[in-house]
């Protein structure tokens, strides 16, 4: 991939301009004021944003998921041939995480500027930057591109990047071949190249229900779901003690957790199931196969024998809920190297939440991490990304937008 890279300079804007507000700001708030939590259907947003763009004269692909309630978008805005292979692909997902129980000092759908802070949900995570993304496009339209844009939206990150694989096996299956991919997760616009994968099972622990006065006629569901916990806590333990490790992690180690339990009726009444959810991340230089079938050979080999000997029901099931792969930094790629010369920013950083990168990488499209917002910042009550921040994602893009421009690329 050949793109020019406008010699990059600070991209924080100065006192004066941060004074005004940024360009892209009717459309994050616009984007903000919809709510929606994973929970709830992203089809309006996705149909304001594809209507919007029909208008320009940019048709979007949709991919459905959970009904017809929940869609993913994909965008081209070609280069000016009307070439739309290669090119660089903008992402971002548009879910965000609840709200209940959180104190807020403000209505989360209702955005509110204070002290130079845009406060509402999704400002940060992930919002800002697809606002600002779309807030361009007139100008994007305007350049004669020598390589195409895209811009892919997708649904329910939060949970477990369910959405983004139904748009990457479309793009597959119809020969879209990207060069590279942005996903504009918050870093506060710094290169992120490496993040680990996310790995969530839901178990069930099945056991025989009999009078607590009772228990040898049982098998106690709830007791043989403790001991896989403490199996799964035991690999944690090692993975922290042996490793292997990566320095440039906020946490250098694979790391793994039980989240969630419920089990039995009442306490005079030996429990009949269990049901748990636990999740792992590892590096990236680790197969998550491998993990998990450590975990499931015990279950299989340990556990169920034992406890079939005290009565035949006694069962253990996995369901995989989620999953989404680490990204392994490559620094030869040409997206990295480009995204490094925008941030004038050669700092290796890694990270150990997850983001679509990886799924990205996965299917062949290089991918780097990089947008506006501070990821602390993220689903806490009084979420916010700062003005100064999304002017720096605007200063960001316009480059990017001039590196791909026929001017550009025959210098």
């Amino acid at each position: 991939m050949t793109i020019a890279a406008e010699s990059a300079q600070s991209s924080t804007p100065s006192s004066e301009a941060s004074s005004s507000l940024p360009a892209a700001l009717p459309w994050v708030t616009r984007l903000v004021s919809m709510d929606t939590v994973s929970r709830h259907p992203n089809l309006g947003l996705i149909e304001t944003v594809r209507d919007d763009l029909r208008t320009r004269g940019i048709e979007a692909t949709l991919t459905y998921g959970h009904n017809g309630k929940w869609a993913n978008l994909f965008a081209t805005l070609p280069a000016h041939d009307g070439s739309t292979d290669g090119g660089i692909v903008l992402s971002g997902h548009t879910d965000v995480v609840p709200v209940d129980g959180q104190k807020w000092d403000s209505d989360p759908f209702k955005p509110e500027i204070r002290d130079g802070l845009l406060y509402g949900r999704g400002t940060c995570d992930m919002k800002g930057f697809i606002g600002t993304a779309l807030s361009l496009v007139p100008e994007i339209q305007q350049t004669k591109l020598a390589k195409p844009l895209h811009l892919a939206l997708s649904f329910d990150e939060e949970v477990g990047c369910v959405g983004a694989p139904l748009m990457i096996e479309d793009l597959v299956k119809r020969g879209v071949r990207p060069e590279g991919c942005i996903v504009g997760e918050p870093t506060s616009m710094r290169p992120i190249v490496a993040h680990k994968g996310i790995n969530a099972y839901q178990c069930c622990v099945r056991g025989h229900a009999a009078h607590s006065s009772l228990t040898p006629r049982g098998l106690n569901a709830i007791e043989y779901a403790a001991r896989l916990i403490c199996y799964i806590r035991d690999l944690a333990d090692e993975f922290r003690a042996k490793g292997p490790f990566d320095e440039l992690y906020d946490v250098p180690f694979t790391t793994a957790q039980t989240s969630t339990i419920e089990g039995g009726n009442a306490i005079n009444t030996v429990p009949a199931e269990c049901r748990f959810a636990f999740e792992f991340r590892n590096l990236p230089t680790l197969d998550p196969d491998t993990i998990f079938a450590r975990i499931e050979q015990y279950a299989r080999e340990t556990l169920v024998p034992k406890m079939q000997r005290e009565n035949a029901a006694g069962a253990i099931e996995f369901m995989k809920i989620a999953a989404a792969p680490g990204l392994d930094d490559s620094e030869q790629a040409a997206i990295t190297q480009l995204v490094r010369a925008l941030t004038a920013d050669r700092t290796r950083r890694k990270v150990a939440y997850g983001t679509e990168a990886g799924l990205f990488a996965r299917a062949g499209i290089p991918s780097v991490v990089c947008g506006p917002g501070d990821i602390e910042q993220a689903h806490k009550p009084n979420e916010f990304v700062s003005l100064d921040q999304l002017a720096a994602c605007e200063g960001f893009l316009r480059k990017l937008v001039r590196g791909l421009s026929v001017e550009a690329q025959a210098q």
